[in-house]
């Protein structure tokens, strides 16, 4: 297929050449209009397009000039950042020109060194071509690269065009120029030197094959075979240099041989000038037992890593090989010394057939004792053959021993361990550290190189990362050190370190668990949370502070379900508590909540939402609440947090009201069926008539909370089946009287006064009513609540006051049953008039006293409303949840209800009754005479 990519582009290239040849002068119109195609035909297609002609075009003719005159074997490097009024084109990024000689790793060095100036490359075209120059340097013709032959006066020139990131600051473009002309002579040098330096290593094999007798003839092949293994492309040569090894003033120093530098080892000036060789540098600032190694005849040949990084085709620290030159009595009179980097193909050869490894790998088996065919021999092959190879070379038979051997005996064992070996020459420290695989990560990384990194002193590191399919990952780190400056340490200390820096919180939350519930309940937590939490969290919480919410959560599994956790933490000052709201399926919209927690008395300062995902269950969101909490005391927090749980999990499930009753919780440490009753009490207030609002009841009481306690204790003390005591209930009433002598205002004290009252008014209560019907078996209290009041002893009634009547509270509806005596009749209304249907049903009362003066029984009416009815237009709901309430109204009645059977009174349970026997007869107009209950059951059934 053609490329259709191309077309687009050879379009725009044909649009510069038609520039060049409308505005270049005539005397260079020809070779710029050559140049051009050769320069960008190896360019991508959407580089050139993504350029405008014009900028195609300045950038052509900018590096066409610079390219135009170059003196021989040298480098032209101009770093611009081009704009069309300074340069006639434009180009969003700083431009890098460099017009060389062809070489090897021109383009990877150049890479390197603007990497190393922390820049972007964006761009870089880098054509070869065949150039033609006079013997000014002018260039008189340019053509493609295969027109340069060994007859053509044309030689290949490397020409580059590099967009790196925009430097405005001069300073900085110089920078990055001297930067890239320094590598680039390295480049040069590295490549001139080249054959002189492979020559060089021929001559030291030559002489290794001559070694004196007191040079073991084993080390003597071994090292032959190293330098030929070398010779043969396993070493990238970048310089070399020959030393003589001599004595001054009993000390022992390495001296440069004059004229033998080659590649980057090249004398410079001030080498060159002087009365004699300037000392090694690099030797003299040894420590002493490296001196002396030096100076030892064995090892023939020493291999290590330099101080400094490549700066010729890939970064790195350069490779040190120095190879002993030895007199006729067997001692070290000087060295060889090569610098330059392993190749590929170095790194790819077998340790076992590697000269210098092979031997180490073999002293190391044997010492080990055990056999090749063996699990565990196998084992340390591998682990020998997949030692880093810069260690095999460097490490000596006893450390590596001991290192394989670690690494042997740790196995599949998910745990960190460290192995360290300093360089003799105190360079730098070899740090190889074993994780487990799957907690391995780049932040792991980091710590681990700035743990090590201030443990020796280090001025910096290099690492190098083996994710393998075993369950360890290796990190191999090396950190860079100045002699005599590395502090003492213990291997053991700093592994510490870094198993406490690579453990995740996942490790942290397991172990607590484990600590918590047990290895076998922790482990399955830690299966199912471990990785559940989102990165926020585990950024904001302890992994051990996690093991409450764990605790929280694991129970919840059903879309809906909630938990509930009230804390204060520790740094947190008196009235700011925290509250985790846990909810399955999805999140809780905050208004909501917020809503809930404002009438319980806190004010919401922040929350924090976050996802969790449990394994094999429905995500679980956990809202964590900052709060202020009003008026209430905090320092009891214990007795505190199950009540306010309690209450809000009541609240958000539509239990219990969400109204600002639901502050006496905190202010005065109430339940909430506790304040249920409270409640209930103030909507019986509203259907009387009473004075007062709503919401200032709910104030007085908020703003009362010790007599609000009592209160509640009054009506335990009168109603609780297993601790009723009607003295205890009387030394109550008195010191409420004298608490109501202390409150100052009067709205306030009628308010409370009344509820003296009120609970004095009440003869029966279902609140202690479980289970489900007459018969009382065990179960949840009621949803409704159910008060039974002497309505000639209620405070405040209006006129007619009935003998007696029930009102019956829930969320859901309210309803009263006035009872004229104890033999009455009359129905049962669904009421309209949520504000007073009392006075409705009253008023019914009234009419049938009238019409039933002269005959037996009296009147009795009853009647309930809805307060959570379904919308308006929707008959059917609206008659499903009107029967729904009708049925728990009829069970709130009956549960105070006695019933007869046969001649016996039977009292309903649970109930205490102030009033005695009150067999409450209804007469029916069909039916004769029967028990309410009887009654209120047949009406409930049909």
């Amino acid at each position: 297929m053609p490329d259709t990519a191309q077309t687009p582009k050879q379009e725009r290239l044909d649009a510069v050449v038609a520039l060049v040849r409308s505005k270049v002068a005539a005397a260079e119109r020809d070779a710029v209009a050559g140049f051009v195609p050769l320069l960008f035909e190896q360019v991508d297609p959407d580089d050139v397009l993504q350029r405008s002609a014009d900028d195609l075009y300045g950038a052509a003719l900018s590096l066409w000039r610079w390219a135009s005159k170059r003196p021989s074997g040298a480098t032209r490097v101009r770093v611009i950042s081009p704009t069309v009024a300074e340069h006639g084109w434009a180009s969003r990024h700083t431009v890098i020109e460099i017009v060389n000689d062809d070489m090897p790793f021109l383009v990877d060095s150049s890479a390197m060194e603007i990497n190393r100036q922390g820049l972007k490359l964006h761009l870089i075209v880098h054509p070869v071509m065949a150039v033609t120059r006079d013997a000014n340097g002018v260039a008189m013709q340019v053509a493609a690269r295969d027109t340069a032959g060994k007859d053509s006066p044309a030689r290949l020139e490397s020409i580059m065009h590099i967009e790196v990131d925009r430097l405005v600051d001069a300073a900085a473009r110089n920078a990055l120029a001297e930067g890239l002309e320094r590598v680039l002579s390295d480049v040069r040098a590295a490549v001139e030197d080249w054959p002189a330096m492979l020559k060089r290593l021929r001559e030291v094999i030559r002489a290794l094959e001559h070694l004196p007798e007191t040079v073991p003839a084993a080390d003597a092949h071994e090292a032959v075979a190293f330098v030929e293994w070398l010779a043969d492309e396993r070493l990238l040569l970048l310089g070399s240099r020959q030393y003589l090894l001599v004595e001054d003033g009993g000390d022992a120093v390495l001296l440069p041989e004059a004229g033998s530098g080659l590649g980057i080892l090249r004398e410079i000036a001030a080498e060159a000038g002087g009365d004699g060789p300037a000392a090694s540098g690099s030797f003299a600032a040894l420590p002493a037992q490296a001196r002396a190694m030096a100076k030892s005849p064995m090892p023939v040949a020493i291999v290590t890593k330099g101080n400094a990084r490549s700066t010729v085709h890939r970064s790195g620290y350069i490779d040190y090989i120095g190879v002993k030159r030895y007199n006729a009595d067997g001692a070290v009179v000087g060295e060889d010394r090569f610098l330059g980097m392993l190749t590929s193909a170095a790194y790819a050869e077998r340790a076992a057939d590697t000269p210098l490894v092979r031997g180490k790998m073999a002293a190391v088996i044997a010492r080990a004792g055990l056999v090749p065919s063996s699990h565990l021999g196998k084992a340390l092959v591998h682990v020998l053959e997949s030692y880093p190879r810069d260690e095999l070379f460097q490490i000596d038979v006893p450390a590596l021993h001991e290192t394989a051997l670690g690494i042997l005996h740790l196995g599949e064992r998910q745990r960190l361990r460290l192995f360290l070996r300093p360089d003799p020459f105190e360079r730098f420290i070899s740090c190889l550290i074993f994780v487990p695989r799957d907690n391995y990560s780049t932040e792991m990384r980091y710590r681990f190189i700035d743990i090590l990194t201030r443990s020796f002193n280090g001025t910096g590191a290099d690492f190098d990362v083996l994710l393998s399919d075993t369950v360890l990952a290796r990190i191999h780190i090396t950190v860079r050190t100045t002699p005599d400056t590395i502090p003492a340490y213990e291997r053991a200390e700093v592994e510490s370190r870094l198993a406490a820096a690579a453990r995740r919180w996942e490790d942290g939350l397991r172990d607590a668990l484990v600590d918590e519930a047990g290895e076998a309940e922790g482990l399955q937590l830690a299966k199912r949370f471990a990785n559940a939490f989102p990165a926020s969290y585990r950024e904001q919480v302890a992994a051990r502070a996690a093991v409450p919410d764990v605790r929280k959560m694991q129970t919840l599994a059903t879309a809906g379900q909630i938990a509930l956790k009230l804390y204060r933490a520790p740094e947190s000052p008196n009235g700011r508590l925290g509250f985790k709201l846990y909810h399955v399926g999805g999140s809780v919209v905050l208004s909501d909540s917020l809503t809930m927690l404002e009438r319980m008395g806190a004010r919401v300062m922040t929350e924090n939402p976050y996802r969790i995902t449990p394994e094999g269950g429905l995500p679980i969101w956990m809202h964590d609440i900052e709060m202020q909490v009003i008026g209430a005391d905090d320092s009891d927090l214990d007795s505190l947090a199950p009540l306010f749980e309690q209450a809000f999990a009541e609240v958000f499930a539509g239990r219990i009201e969400n109204d600002e009753f639901n502050r006496l919780v905190l202010t005065a440490g109430l339940a909430a069926d506790d304040v249920v009753v409270l409640r209930a009490y103030a909507k019986y207030l509203r259907q009387i008539g009473f004075a007062l609002s709503q919401g200032f009841i709910k104030q007085t009481l908020a703003s009362h909370p010790q007599i609000s306690r009592m209160l509640v204790q009054l009506f335990k003390l009168r109603f609780d089946p297993e601790t009723a005591d009607d003295a205890a209930f009387n030394r109550q009433v008195d010191v409420i009287s004298q608490a109501l002598e202390k409150v100052a205002n009067l709205s306030e004290d009628r308010v409370l006064r009344q509820y003296l009252g009120m609970v004095q008014a009440t003869l029966r209560t279902n609140y202690w009513r479980t289970g489900v019907g007459h018969s009382g078996d065990a179960g949840p209290r009621r949803p409704y609540l159910s008060l039974k009041f002497d309505s000639r002893a209620m405070p405040g009634l209006p006129d007619p006051r009935p003998l007696l009547e029930i009102f019956v509270y829930s969320p859901r509806f309210e309803g009263i049953h006035l009872r004229g005596g104890k033999v009455a009749r009359g129905g049962l209304r669904w009421s309209d008039r949520p504000e007073d249907f009392r006075t409705e049903v009253l008023g019914l009362v009234k009419a049938q006293i009238v019409k039933n003066t002269v005959i037996v029984p009296v009147g009795s009416k009853g009647g309930f409303v809805l307060k959570m009815a379904p919308p308006a237009g929707d008959r059917e709901a609206l008659m499903k949840e009107g029967i729904a309430c009708y049925q728990d109204y009829l069970r709130g009645l009956l549960d105070l209800t006695d019933n007869r059977v046969g001649d016996t009174i039977v009292p309903p349970p649970q109930v205490r009754r102030i009033d005695g026997d009150d067999p409450y007869l209804v007469v029916a107009a069909d039916k004769g005479t029967a028990t309410f209950s009887d009654f209120a059951n047949a009406i409930s059934a049909e």
